[in-house]
């Protein structure tokens, strides 16, 4: 061992063997990055599968690639001081202080790189979920419905825990099964730190078994300040792009504990509710003149509704028998304004082609108040995106005010200052 004690003596082969090391792991990178991850490129390139170029996509051959300098350094250090490991072991055993210090550089230089290839592979790992992800979202067509990137940061948090036992059992030097039976102490303390990953992964194991949120519904959660559609389900949090474009991150757990909407049920069944009401002003409200019952019959719309109440009025006051007291008329049954504008905006929107035929469809009398006789208008809208389902709303109320006069009904409204203004002039 007398050239190992001797080794700081020999300094020039010593930094020319490092030189020689650096050089070696410098070529052995720039061929696994440039040469075998191009021809993986190329490859991905000719392939008509899309898993490959996922994978590449996501850098996973590429991270893979860089632990190649890494192993060439820990294979070659022991060459590049120009000893074996044996060598420097036995050395270190001696009380040389040249053999010991050769023999830690040995070790600190391998369990550096031995670190480096584990951390290296862990990001591999991990890029390479995500690259499951990827391929099962364009595979499958219920990835929307069934997300898996819960589950598969689970597994890359399990890699990423795994990886900080290895890399602290290779710098402690000593077994990671001695290194996890001292961690029995520390549960506790995981749990306390680990609460929101366990309770976000028992929130998406029971998101996902009761298909409670998916990627593109639309979801309401006031008390998060959500209100738009979901574009990421994740471990940890659900983002919500709200309809300001705003983006609201919440915590994944927050779906079980708390209450929310989700509007997935109205687009599946194909409609959208419009209930709205106009008010009425109840001295507007009367019989129905003949020239005006003559003059709705002619409507297309009514022609059938008023020929059977018209014939209804007439057999029923025909079948009245009992003689009336004397001095008083006869009570007959007459047509009003206001029903035949209910019949009338029954009928319209039983023929709109908008409306969902399937669905209900009520046209009702509220009970009257202050402001009014309520009409409220109950349906649903065949189409249930946004623009075309308010589009159709206003347009159907825009025709329902606007034929109002033709009944001899007003819409009942607060006085304004221009009424005010006519009142005293």
């Amino acid at each position: 061992m007398e050239s190992l004690l001797t080794f700081f003596e020999d300094w020039p082969r010593a930094l020319a063997g490092f030189g020689v090391l650096v050089v070696a792991a410098v070529a052995a990178r720039w061929i696994a990055v440039r040469v075998l991850t191009g021809a993986a490129h190329k490859v991905a390139a000719r392939t008509r599968s899309t898993w490959d170029d996922r994978l590449i996509e996501r850098n996973v051959l590429a991270r893979v690639a860089r632990v190649v300098p890494a192993l060439v350094v820990y294979v070659g250090i022991g060459p590049a001081l120009g000893f074996t490991g044996a060598q420097l072991e036995a050395a270190a055993a001696e009380s040389g202080q040249g053999g010991a210090f050769a023999f830690w550089i040995w070790t600190v230089v391998r369990t550096a790189a031995a670190a480096y290839v584990v951390l290296v592979l862990s990001r591999a790992f991990s890029a390479a979920l995500d690259a499951v992800n990827d391929i099962y979202n364009d595979t499958y067509a219920d990835a929307k419905s069934a997300p898996i990137k819960g589950y598969l940061q689970v597994a890359s948090l399990l890699g990423y825990l795994a990886t900080a036992i290895a890399v602290a059992s290779m710098v402690a030097g000593v077994s990671p099964v001695v290194l996890l039976s001292g961690l029995g102490a520390l549960a506790a303390v995981l749990m306390l730190v680990f609460k929101d990953t366990i309770l976000s992964l028992v929130a998406s194991v029971q998101i996902m078994s009761n298909d409670m949120v998916r990627i593109g519904d639309w979801v309401e959660m006031p008390q998060a300040g959500a209100d738009g559609d979901v574009i990421d389900v994740a471990l940890h949090t659900v983002k919500v792009q709200n309809w300001d474009k705003t983006i609201s991150t919440i915590p994944t757990y927050k779906f079980i504990s708390e209450s929310f909407r989700n509007w997935r049920g109205m687009s599946d069944a194909g409609g959208r509710r419009i209930k709205r009401s106009l008010r009425i002003d109840q001295n507007s409200v009367r019989f129905l003149t003949d020239d005006e019952i003559e003059d709705l019959s002619q409507r297309d719309l009514l022609r059938a509704y008023m020929k059977d109440k018209r014939d209804d009025i007439a057999r029923h006051n025909a079948s009245r028998t009992d003689a009336p007291e004397p001095d008083s008329a006869p009570e007959a049954r007459r047509l009003t304004n206001l029903g035949t504008f209910r019949a009338y905006v029954h009928k319209y929107l039983s023929t709109h082609p908008k409306t969902h035929q399937d669905m209900t469809l009520i046209v009702r009398q509220l009970p009257p108040g202050p402001q009014g006789v309520p009409i409220e208008v109950y349906c649903f809208s065949s189409d249930t995106a946004w623009a075309s389902y308010e589009a159709f709303q206003a347009d159907v109320f825009d025709h329902l005010i606007a034929v109002l006069p033709e009944f001899g009904l007003k819409v009942f409204q607060d006085p304004a200052g221009a009424d005010f203004a006519r009142g005293t002039g």
